[in-house]
């Protein structure tokens, strides 16, 4: 697998409806192997809620807001990525997955409300994660699994708290800075 980058560019969102459902698609990209989201539009729960994750849970992820969904697509394309749009309408995911795990950089948009039919035209692939309604936060993380081939669950996040697996129970390990105290 060439895969180097991959960024979530959520497309549509309107603070009064979706910021929790844009959190969740944030806090799946960054758990999920994406190492950035970019939001188009503002919204100053969603920023303030997915940089208390980072810092707490440590990592790289960032989030860009206000963002202009067509130029970033369009300077991602120019750049030599490629952009896959997760979509009902799509061809299924399994058709196309080996595909896309050979590129380098993908930037996968996630919609909101009504997508803009450009995007099915600017996209490298529309992509099914099944032919039904969902959520598309389902949608991201069935497509970063299968994209990054389960190897997304065991990644470490450097600085941060971690769990330790417990089939009966909570063990947290938090960082130094915490006195490594256990929960």
């Amino acid at each position: 697998m060439g895969l180097v980058r991959v960024v979530i560019l959520r497309l549509g969102h309107r603070p009064e409806r979706d910021k929790r459902i844009t959190t969740h698609v944030g806090l799946v990209a960054r758990a999920f192997g994406a190492e950035e989201m970019l939001l188009s539009g503002r919204d100053p729960h969603v920023e303030e809620s997915l940089n208390d994750v980072a810092n707490r849970w440590g990592g790289n992820f960032s989030l860009t807001s206000d963002v202009s969904w067509k130029g970033e697509t369009v300077r991602w394309k120019e750049s030599g990525g490629k952009v896959v749009h997760l979509t009902m309408y799509g061809s299924n995911l399994p058709d196309v997955i080996s595909e896309i795990q050979n590129c380098e950089n993908i930037l996968v948009v996630v919609g909101a409300e009504k997508v803009p039919a450009e995007m099915y035209d600017l996209a490298d692939w529309n992509v099914a994660v099944g032919n039904q309604p969902h959520s598309e936060v389902a949608a991201l993380a069935v497509f970063l699994d299968r994209l990054f081939q389960g190897r997304e669950l065991c990644r470490e996040f450097e600085g941060g708290l971690k769990i330790v697996p417990n089939p009966r129970g909570k063990q947290v390990l938090y960082p130094e800075y915490c006195n490594n105290k256990e929960e």
